[in-house]
């Protein structure tokens, strides 16, 4: 969806108009504007030629989670994940980028390198089409959004930056800034602007070792920006936002599941406001997951050493959309 063109539309006309076309797009979830009976004819043809709905997708259905696979308008392809939790609560993944390229070890995504980054509308679309799929299934409302797909949000920081002031946005989709999360590896200069400018919003760290050596063998990006600079970083966030930040940890086996980085993680974690959320890993053909085990070990190391941890259900796998599992996939 092309934003930009659907509010110059609206240029010279009355306020009350874009007000009606969002509503219509939004919260009714209209793929053709035809559909939007409250605007005038020749007003719905002016939007049909700027900004078609159409959004070119294909579903795959899970027990508790769908994914899209969609093709933008260059034939660049990208995959959002919509998981339904027990809970009532409905979370899109949203991808920031085409590919990526950070190059992590344990992720799918990485493999392909980056492709380009996402327009605001395309991150808009790939919520716009799991609303449009809830409400066909006779089902609730988005209700959390993540930024956990495909890229780095903060190396698209612009347009990441545009799509969230219009997911927020009352007229739109209305989420609360407390029902998004912007998962990052550690891009550190954007770290500080988005303290600055969502200081609401949930903000993951993707850290998955406790030192330099290991963290930079899975994670290109620690070579840039090490954990004492991401930490500091980190540090400055909370400062500025006040809120809990929390560390994501891909438990893999063999790589960084013994107890003495339990330990290592231990130490470094033991801070106010530093959450930890253990993952166990997604194949993607490289590793293995760890064992049951030895996930609640090393939990129980962290927890016996008074860090602040939590396991994450995982989601998705069915799909192959759980976490470091998105990848380019064109379909007939």
């Amino acid at each position: 969806m092309d934003l930009e063109a659907f509010t110059k539309v609206f240029d010279g006309l009355p306020a009350f108009r874009l007000r009606q076309a969002k509503e219509a797009v939004f919260q009714h979830l209209i793929d053709n504007w035809e559909q939007a009976k409250v605007l005038p004819q020749d007003l719905r043809q002016k939007l049909a030629s700027a900004c078609p709905l159409e959004i070119k997708g294909k579903f795959f259905i899970g027990h508790s989670s769908v994914k899209a696979t969609l093709t933008l308008v260059d034939g660049a392809v990208i995959e959002t994940v919509l998981l339904q939790h027990k809970s009532g609560r409905n979370t899109v993944c949203v991808s920031s980028q085409a590919g990526c390229a950070m190059a992590c070890a344990f992720c799918a995504t990485g493999e392909e390198g980056l492709t380009r980054n996402l327009t605001a509308g395309e991150i808009v679309a790939q919520v716009l089409v799991m609303a449009r799929w809830l409400k066909e299934n006779h089902q609730e409302k988005i209700t959390n959004l993540v930024f956990m797909g495909m890229g780095e949000p903060l190396l698209n920081y612009r347009h990441v930056k545009e799509a969230i002031n219009w997911l927020h946005d009352a007229e739109a989709f209305n989420l609360g800034w407390r029902h998004i999360s912007i998962s990052t590896c550690g891009i550190v200069p954007n770290l500080r602007d988005l303290a600055k400018d969502f200081p609401q919003i949930n903000l993951a760290i993707s850290l998955h070792a406790p030192n330099d050596e290991l963290r930079s063998h899975l994670m290109p990006i620690n070579m840039t920006y090490n954990l004492k600079t991401l930490l500091s970083a980190v540090d400055e966030h909370i400062a500025t936002a006040g809120r809990e930040v929390m560390f994501e940890y891909t438990l893999i086996k063999g790589v960084n599941d013994s107890d003495a980085l339990a330990a290592q993680l231990a130490k470094l974690m033991k801070k106010k406001l530093y959450v930890v959320n253990l993952i166990s890993y997604n194949p993607t053909g490289k590793f293995a997951k760890t064992s049951e085990e030895t996930l609640e070990r090393f939990y129980e190391i962290l927890k016996q050493a008074r860090v602040k941890v939590t396991k994450r259900s995982s989601l998705g796998e069915d799909v192959v959309g759980a976490c470091g599992q998105l990848a380019s996939r064109p379909f007939a």
